[in-house]
């Protein structure tokens, strides 16, 4: 009977983790925004006026529960960094289980293997694989201190991770035959890239460093870690032009973002102190993949 009441609990734990650990208003809406956003510009760039369907949905609600996959995942990788720093996260406190969380990312996988089945085996072995990645560096990090301690080469082998989930959504368009396999695809996948990883080094760069603190600028300075955000803002962009130009001036509507990280540089490096103003790297991210979006539905 014990064992029963707890488990009419679980649905009840785990939602309040989805809450307080994968804020819906950041995570949904970063898939929502970046899978229309990828799709969308790989249908334009053939000179096609983009419209979502029912598989763009589906690949919409995969990304998402990947992502929720995945940030499962690191909190069972971080629960020793996370005692120190961090000692109110949920698995820390005991409001969730570490065999609850591996229950929900079965449940999970079961999930997105079903959904994708039914658009084409391409499909579920594609979204399969971005989830296997991640359970790799779950036993990657365990066994490689320096893999896990050290900032730069962590985030070079778990980048791959974000680079197979646009993979997923790139090759089940190309699998659907709603898009060719050309040049096009690795260069819409690099502007993705960009526009994360403007993000990424945005939030964890300031010029100071608190003490335990996981921050790029920490490793390779404040001015280098800005520079690096500022270049992977100028990569997207340089990819949206020589993917989108060509079909004219409202492709190049996504360039207008531009200017946040531009503001958002300036202003770092003017203060000489401080953080970069993660509102503007954030603000990049959501333009950029609107526009897109946009260009797309609009263009003739």
């Amino acid at each position: 009977m014990t064992t029963v009441a707890a488990a009419r609990h679980v649905p009840a734990r785990l939602g309040r983790f989805v809450l307080h650990m994968f804020r819906p208003h950041i995570y949904v809406t970063y898939g929502l925004l970046w899978v229309l956003a990828l799709e969308s510009s790989a249908v334009a760039a053939t000179g096609t006026a983009w419209r979502p369907s029912g598989a763009t949905w589906l690949r919409v609600v995969s990304v998402v529960l990947a992502l929720l996959f995945l940030r499962m995942l690191d909190e069972q990788k971080d629960l020793a960094y996370d005692r120190e720093q961090h000692p109110d996260r949920p698995l820390v406190t005991g409001a969730v289980s570490t065999t609850e969380l591996r229950g929900a990312m079965a449940g999970i996988t079961a999930v997105v293997t079903g959904l994708n089945a039914a658009l084409s085996a391409a499909a579920a072995l594609l979204i399969l694989t971005a989830l296997g990645y991640g359970l790799f560096l779950a036993v990657l990090e365990r066994l490689s201190p320096a893999v896990r301690d050290r900032q730069l080469l962590n985030l070079a082998v778990t980048y791959p991770v974000q680079v197979l989930l646009g993979c997923y959504v790139y090759g089940s368009l190309v699998a659907a035959g709603t898009v060719p396999a050309d040049w096009r695809g690795p260069v819409l996948l690099a502007l993705c890239a960009g526009v994360f990883l403007h993000f990424e080094f945005a939030r964890k760069t300031r010029w100071e460093a608190p003490s335990g603190a996981r921050l790029y600028s920490a490793d390779i300075g404040p001015r280098r870690s800005a520079a690096v955000a500022a270049g992977c803002a100028a990569v997207a962009v340089g990819c949206e032009v020589l993917l989108l130009a060509p079909r004219g001036p409202l492709a190049l509507l996504p360039c207008v973002a531009a200017g946040l990280p531009l503001w958002g540089s300036r202003r770092f490096l003017a203060a000489g102190r401080g953080a970069w103003p993660v509102p503007a790297a954030m603000g990049f991210v959501v333009a950029t993949f609107l526009a897109l979006i946009l260009q797309a539905v609009l263009l003739p």
